[in-house]
This record gives structure tokens, sequence and C-alpha cells, in this order.
């Protein structure tokens, strides 16, 4: 295999290691340290993808991120990734990279139908589709699944990722000139530094130029870059990252880094210990942005072939990597740099077909040097087409008048490369992401940074300033002024001498769309080419009333893409100010949002994926229940057992069993999750007055009593048992889910509305062990493993507390039910957890006890007509909603919610209520949340009103037919009344309305 277009004697690549690799099922060699892109054009290859829209041929661009189109479906299987920028990925032996948004090939697409029909798929083409007609709807199918470029990946990811959190007094950003004097100033200073470089080599714009074209402090650039890093490397508190992007720019200076850790390495090279990628996520004490400048490219008739890349890029690709993007290379610009491009291109070899300059008076020491090097100049020129099927072969050019009209006739150069540049955009993107404000800079006809709004600061490029040695300057003073401010002291060193001959002039003149040998809507003069946005469709969205830039974005999809506009966004502004008659300014920007670049969803959750996605937490119990097959649901942070299938046992027989052992021998729960939050101190009575519905003030030690919190709009928002300690002690218990949200909303009341209340808590929610036995047999269960407490229910009534021992182990008893039941909650220190439940299984044994779970403790409650905050509830439901009027203490003074509850439409009898439901079939568990209505027949004139719905439903073993808890409009006046409940697919179910409490009316019936 022949490298067509390799040259030597240039480039950081190593010639001496050969790779091979795989496009487009065709095999390439490259050599290592070379990107796909520049391998592929070391090989003659430009073209590697199809645009968006029309897909139309689309080739290499640009030399690293800011590539709008040269993008690639990398891998196969589970390991593909969709949409990788060929300038950006490194090659590898066993690479296998394919085209995407082709089929079914690259070079024959069907898809470029779509190009021939492309006057019918206007700007706004997809939202008039859908406003023309139920009839148009049809076609929403194909266009969805003609969504998209590449194949999202299939089936778990193999690869492994990391994110981390770090803190450093200065963060750079970009390591190029500006960027590592910026780091070696920082450094100096014994600051800890974090310097992010996007690229395998820092450098930046200096590894763009001809080696011999730049000499810093007499030496050539390698070895001042050597150096420089060598004494970077030298400081103990600095953090040199390469491939590492800064992707966003988040408040208080946390800044987010995307490190490609080995994804230049061939699959079995990579080191196990190692992540693929990794998620820095910094937090800076002050942050020096130093990301360069994107060029842009010109807006011109047919400018969008394989072939018409920027001449930046080419300079690049020849210096960095030691390749010709085109051996006859024509030049189209409108500022002095890109001249620089055909003089490097001149001496490597290539030749160079003209350069044609939009600018009517140029610099007269590069049209001289032009002349040396025989190279011709075509001044007020503009290139007004192009020709080629798969890759540019010639350019038309006419003259331009003073008006910017073509005039004269129009001639042809042959050439298999345009290098092209309208300018330069400082890379303001991170700078606009920290809500920094920019400013329009009518010399360089761009953005820049203007006021910062954080601890940052722009140098170089990204800040408009494209002179060497001034860049880097305005680096070390960055470096030095962002150490200082982070509180460290360092003496200002003397600077680098820097001797070059390259072109550092820019001279730019704006044209934001050149004209062509077409107009209006048939010039193919593409702004965005990922999108296929065209000029005349940033017009017609002008014309149409889209004149907001953010509105002209959606309605074309100008900068939607994965590239989100990095090199034609400027353009586009100007296209649209000049269609309103407007300034840049008065147009405004698009925001500037995160990512900077596309990180991998696996990047981002790093190491927390499957059990570390959401950190469970677990009981002292969780591996008994493991190891009995318990069926496991997350509950809030917790991950709590649900049912103990036996083997051949379904779910719901388990459920059966359960609960039916629970009322008719004895049944244990693992309570061990209840939110749990110890009170104390003199005004504990008081505030807990405040914070339940009901009166605390005469609790007497050892009693317990329920207690409902609700908010400020008088809806219940937790509930739970609270036990009085001592007389300014207590111990409170809130749902599994809510004891976080609780807790912080006891804290904030006491730091902010009642400061002056003496209270203190403390979260004890994994200081206990829960184990709650409820059934006829409990009281001899618990009475053969807890000593020192009479379990007789007359000298230990209900809703009180005995302290004891298990085994010289001091627990608390509770006696509190949840199901209806005898129960008895033991309260044990969390390290005892497990012995205890052992305990107890072992004690039960002979007594019939059975373990139940979350889902038998519902059915265990619904029967008894007990609520759950959180299904029953929905943040919409009163104390009298629920049938709970007994809870609230109306002359005890103030509570959370008492004045809502007063308000006219919350007093309302006609709010909807708890109720009970039999249906008429015994046997038909409703689905919780079905809709309840009046009456069974459809209305043909209006929608069918809804009076309430189902809360919960169960089949219920203990009263052998279904029950349903729901709340429905003025409930507890229809008593005896039939509602009926909507079912999908079939006629509503009838169900009688009764009270709430299932067994009680069980017990009435008998």
């Amino acid at each position: 295999m022949s490298q067509s277009h390799r040259i030597d004697g240039r480039g950081l690549i190593d010639r001496a290691r050969h790779v091979g690799f795989r496009f487009a099922g065709k095999d390439y060699l490259g050599h290592q340290g070379d990107t796909m892109a520049s391998a592929l054009l070391a090989n003659g290859e430009i073209m590697v993808a199809r645009s968006f829209k029309y897909h139309r041929p689309r080739g290499i661009v640009a030399a690293g991120v800011e590539d709008p189109a040269a993008m690639v479906q990398l891998g196969e299987g589970a390991a593909t990734d969709p949409n990788v920028l060929v300038a950006d990925q490194e090659i590898h032996d066993g690479l296998v990279a394919d085209a995407q948004n082709a089929w079914p090939s690259l070079k024959y697409d069907i898809g470029a139908a779509n190009d021939a029909l492309s006057r019918f798929f206007p700007a706004g083409f997809y939202y008039k589709t859908f406003m023309g007609g139920p009839g148009w709807m049809r076609f929403e199918p194909f266009i969805r699944r003609a969504a998209g470029l590449g194949r999202a990946p299939e089936g778990p990811d193999p690869d492994r990722y990391e994110a981390v959190n770090r803190h450093c007094d200065v963060l750079i950003a970009g390591a190029g000139p500006a960027g590592l004097m910026a780091a070696l100033s920082a450094a100096r200073s014994g600051a800890r530094v974090i310097l992010a470089e996007s690229t395998p080599h820092p450098g930046g714009s200096l590894l763009s130029a001809a080696p011999e074209s730049v000499a810093i402090d007499g030496r050539p650039v390698s070895q001042w870059l050597s150096a420089a890093l060598e004494e970077l490397r030298s400081h103990p508190e600095v953090t040199i990252l390469t491939r590492t992007t800064a992707f966003g720019y988040y408040a208080q200076n946390f800044v987010g880094l995307l490190e490609k850790v080995q994804d230049h390495l061939p699959r079995r090279e990579r080191d196990g210990r190692l992540p693929r990628q990794r998620v820095w996520r910094v937090r800076a004490k002050q942050v020096v942005l130093a990301t360069g400048a994107l060029e842009r490219p010109l807006v011109f008739h047919e400018n969008d072939r394989p072939g018409i890349m920027l001449a930046g890029a080419a300079r690049t690709f020849l210096n960095r990597y030691g390749v010709l993007a085109g051996k006859r290379v024509l030049i189209f610009a409108n500022n002095d740099t890109a001249w620089q491009t055909a003089f490097d291109m001149h001496d490597a070899g290539a030749e160079i077909a003209g350069i044609v300059d939009l600018r009517r008076d140029l610099d007269e020491r590069l049209a001289l040097g032009a002349l040396k090097k025989g190279i011709a100049v075509h001044p007020s020129t503009a290139v007004v087409g192009t020709t080629g099927r798969h890759r540019v072969n010639a350019a038309c050019l006419a003259g331009l008048d003073g008006q910017r009209r073509i005039r004269g006739s129009v001639s042809r150069i042959d050439c298999d490369l345009v290098a092209v540049s309208g300018g330069w955009n400082p890379n303001v993107a991170l700078f606009a992401q920290s809500r920094g404000q920019l400013r329009w800079d009518e010399t360089l006809t761009s953005f820049r940074p203007g006021r910062s709004w954080q601890a940052e600061r722009s140098a170089g490029g990204c800040n408009g300033v494209f002179d060497l040695a001034d860049a880097m300057a305005e680096g070390a003073r960055a470096g030095l002024d962002a150490a200082r401010a982070a509180g460290f002291t360092v003496r200002p060193k003397k600077q680098p001498e820097v001797e070059t001959t390259n072109v550092q002039s820019l001279n730019v003149r704006a044209f934001w769309e050149v004209p062509g040998l077409k107009s209006g809507v048939k010039a193919e003069a593409f702004v965005d080419l990922q999108d296929d946005v065209k000029a005349s469709d940033l017009k017609l969205a002008i014309a149409e009333g889209y004149d907001s830039v953010e509105h002209a974005k959606r309605y074309t999809t100008q900068g939607m893409g994965t590239d989100q506009g990095k090199i034609s966004n400027v353009n586009a502004f100007g296209i649209m100010a000049e269609a309103r008659g407007i300034t840049i300014p008065e147009v405004g920007t698009t925001t500037f949002r995160q990512p900077y670049r596309p990180v991998t969803i696996g990047a981002l959750a790093g190491q927390h994926v499957g059990p570390h996605f959401v950190p469970r937490r677990t009981t002292p119990m969780h591996d008994w229940h493991v190891k009995r097959k318990a069926v496991f649901e997350p509950v809030g942070d917790w991950l709590r057992a649900r049912a103990y299938p036996k083997t051949g046992e379904s779910f719901h027989d388990a459920v059966q069993r359960e609960a039916l052992a629970a009322r008719t021998t004895a049944g244990m729960l693992d309570a061990s999750t209840l939110g749990k939050i110890d009170i104390k101190g003199p005004d504990a009575r008081t505030f807990l007055n405040r914070i339940y519905t009901n009166a605390w003030k005469k609790l007497p030690v050892g009693a317990c009593r329920y207690g409902l919190m609700l908010g400020e709009d008088g809806m219940i928002v937790d509930d739970g048992v609270t036990a009085c300690l001592a007389d300014d002690h207590f111990h409170m218990t809130t749902t599994t889910g809510g004891a976080a949200g609780v807790l912080r909303t006891l804290e904030d009341y006491l730091q902010t509305e009642w400061p002056d209340l003496k209270v203190w808590l403390t979260t004890t929610t994994e200081q206990w062990a829960v184990c709650a036995v409820c059934g006829p047999n409990a009281k001899k269960i618990v009475g053969q493993v807890v000593d020192g407490v009479d379990l007789d229910p007359e000298t230990f009534p209900f809703m009180t507390w005995r302290e004891g021992n298990a085994a010289g182990v001091p627990v608390r008893v509770f006696r509190i039910s949840f199901s209806g039941e005898l129960s008895y909650e033991i309260n044990i220190p969390a390290t005892y957890g497990l012995w205890l439940w052992e305990r107890l299984i072992e004690a039960g044994q002979p007594h019939g006890l059975v373990p139940y779970g979350t889902e038998t403790m519902h059915l265990l409650r619904a029967e008894k007509g007990f609520i759950i905050v959180g299904q029953e509830t929905d943040g919409t439901n009163t104390p009298q909603d629920l049938a709970m009027p007994w809870a609230i203490a109306w002359k005890k003074g103030d509570f959370i919610g008492k004045r809502s509850l007063s308000r006219p439409d919350t007093a309302r009898d006609d709010r909807r209520q708890l109720v009970g439901l039999f249906t008429d079939d015994p046997a038909f568990v409703a689905m919780e949340g079905s809709q309840i209505i009046e009456t069974p027949e459809e209305p043909k004139s209006r929608p069918i009103p809804m009076i309430g719905h189902v809360t919960s439903s169960y089949m219920s073993p203990n009263l052998k037919r279904s029950i349903a808890l729901a709340v429905v409009r003025a409930g507890s006046r229809r008593m005896g009344e039939t509602v009926y409940i909507s079912r999908d697919g079939d006629r509503p179910m009838p169900a009688r309305i009764v009270g709430h409490d299932f067994l009680a009316q069980k017990e009435s019936s008998q």
C-alpha cells in the first residue's frame, strides 16, 4: 500500500512504526501518531462521510474537533461508537471504521436521492410537513427512521470508564504557546496546576508551523517545547493531561474535562487497570482559557465538495503529520494567514494553482513572496463554483467589482484541493459557557471575550491575539495573575524571544456570502456542512419571520449538529445580519452550551454503573434475605425485600402466603429502613407541636404517638410514629423514602424560622436495626428472645415502648402496628441486627413465623385501611381528605400548614376523599391508578368525567376477595354507591364504595 501523499522531513509521526487500519471495507496504512484523517489523506482519500439531510459527499474539512462532517462509525458490535471525528481519532492496529449515513456504500448512497429533491426540502420542511393535515402524518415514521447519522451500539458497553473529582489552584485549558506560558508562570509559584491539552502533543499552533520557520530563545520549537514540558514535570504540583478536552465550564469555576485514556491503543494492548476514558470534574480557584482560535470557511456556490478544506487544516496536516492534503492546491481567502499555507505547501512540493483573494488591496510583502515562488495571485477575485463528484477537480473563478458583484468572464482552474480561509474566530465557547459576555471585534470580524463572570482570564488566540510573541506574553501574564489571585507569590520571568518568518497579520475583510454562478434558492452555498444548511435557508427563515437568531437556528437546524456550529455560526450570523440590514452584534449569538465536544455517556457515568449507578443502602439482615432468594425493590436509597417466594412459588402466591400467616400465626418484617431521627433539647416538645398536626405537650415518657407532617400548603408530606424517651428526648420515625427530606425540612425550620428553639437533631437511621413481629403468636416468639419486658398487652398497651435486652444486648421494644395485628417492633443496635433476626426466626419456627416483605406489608396495611404517603397521597391531599381529621389538634396553637387547611378550596366537603372499594367481581384486582367514573356509558358529546382514581389494589387472602383503596370526589357521602373502574379495552368494572378499614367490616359482618 502506497501513501501517495506522504512527504519526508515533516511531522510528529513515528515513521518506523507502520499501522494498518480498515475504513469502509478497505485496508489502509499509516504511521504511529497519525489520526484517521491524516492517514486517509496520506493515502489520497478525502471523502469519508455523507451529510445529514441531502446525503451529499463530505470530506475532511478541519484538523481538529471543529470538523463539522468528517465522522465515521468506529468499531463493531457493542463496542461501536457513532459520529467519531476522523481528525480526532488516532489510528492503531486493528482499527475498524465504516462510513455512516450511507447505504449501500459511501460512494454509491441511495440516500443521495434527497439531493436531487432538495428544492422540496427547504428550511422548516419538517415543521411544515406535520402542519399539512392528518394525511401527512403517515410520513412521520419514514422521516424519523431517516434521522440521525450513526448507529447507537447495542448491548452492554464492554469498556470501563472513570469519573474523578479534583481541586486545583489554576486550571489551564489548552497547551498551545499561550497555555504553556501560563502553566510555566503559575507552576513557578508553587500553585497546584492542571494543564489540559486535547491533542497528544502540547504545542498547539507551534506544531502547525514549518519547523524551520520559528525559533524561541534561539532554539528550534521542538527543543523549546521539550524544555518547557520538562520544567513543568519537575514541579510536583503540576498535572499535565494530554488527549484531554475541557468540554464544560460551569458555575463556581467547575470545569469538566474528558480524557481519552486508551482510545489510541489497540484493544489487546489496553491496560485493564485503566479506563478507556475518564471525566475529570475539576473545581479551580482560577481558570486560564488558552483554547486558541478556529478558522472559518468561506460560503460560496458549491463550497461543500470533498477536497475543499480549511487552509489552516491543510497546513497542520502538512507540518504536524507530513501529509499533502492535495498535490495541486488552490488557495481561496479573505485574509493574510492563508498565504502561509500556500508558501508552506509550495515549499513541501505541492503545485500551487493560485491564490485567489477576495480583497483588492493586498500586502505587498505577501504578493512579493508569492511572486518569488512563482505562485499566481488573483486579487479581488472569487471562487464562484466548483466541479467534481467525489472530490473537487476544478474551481471556477470570476473577478469582483466594488459592489462585490461578479464582473467579467469566468475562468476555470484545475485543482484537487481548495484551501479556504474566511478569517479566524477566537474559541470563546468555554468563556461563553462561564457566562462571560462577548464583544464584537470589527477588526477580527468575530466575537471575542469581553467581561468575565467567573475567576477566569483568556489568553492567546481565544482572546483575539494572533501574533506569536504577543500570545506567549499574554499567556505568561495570565498564568502569573491567576497564581497571584489564588494566593501565591511569583516573580515575573523574562519572556522568551520569538523569531518567526511566518505570516503574523490577519487583515481580514468579511465576506459572509461570496457571489456565485447561481443565486437565490438555486445557489448551493452551504453554511453548515453537517446539516446541509445553505445561505438561502437562513434567508428564507428571515423572510418567514424567524428573525431571532435562536428561532432561525431551530428552523433551519443551523449549528444543531454534533459540531454545534463551531466554524459555521459566525458566517450564519453575518448572513442573517445582511438579510435583515442590521449589524452582527444586533443579531446576537446562539447559546454556547455544554459539552463543547461530544462526550460518551459511559464517560459521564464513569464507574457509577450497574450496582454503582445508584448506591443502595442495605440493612444488616440483607445477606439473609439474599440467601432466602428474596425479591428486592428499591425504596428511596434502600434495597428492601419485597417477598420471599419458595421454589416453584409465584410472586403472587408468596405474598398471599405471607399475608395469611401474619394474621393467623406470625409474620416478621425487616423494618430497619424506616427513617429515625433523634430529637433532643428543652424545646423539643414545642418543636414537635409545630411540626405535627396533633398535640405533643402532654405525651408522657414511655408513650408513642402517630403524627402527620404537612407542607405550608396544608398537604400531607410525611407521617410516622414518635416516641417520648424523656421529657426532652424523642425518637421520631419517618417513611423510608422520606427520611432525608424530613430531616432537611426540620433543620431548615430550626435554622431559619425558629432559631430561638433549643433543639438538636441527629439522624440514627443506620444506628438501629428493627425487627417487627406481628400476629397471634408474636408475644410468644418475642418473649423467648427479649428479657426484662412484660409483653402482656394489658400491661404493655398499644402505642407505648419499653426498654429490655436480648441476651444482654439493650433493645427498645415498641408496641406499634402497621398491620393491625398484635405487633412488637424491636430496635437493636445495627451491629446485632442479623443476630437478632436469626434468633427470632429460630424461636418462631414452632409458632409458624413467616418472614414477609414490603409487598405483603402493603397488603396488610391496606386491609386495615392505613395510608402510605406517596401512594394514597400525591401532594394534593389534606388529612381530612384521607379521613384523618382526628390527627388534627385545632386548639393547640399554630402548626405548619394549619392556616392552609382553612382555605375555601381546602375546606370543601366535595374534595377527593379516601374510601374503600369492593368490585362486583371479587377476583378482579384493579390496576393502581385506574380512573373512576360515575357511569359505564360513554358520553357522546363530551369527555368522560373522572371522579377519582385507585390508589392501592390487592387480592386479600384474609378477606378472600380483592380490595382497593381510592380517592373519590365527595367519597365520604357516597358510601354504598356504585362507581365504575375504567379498564383498557373492556367495559368499566362496577365497584361499591365502602369504608377503608376492610378488617373492621369483616369483623362486623361476622
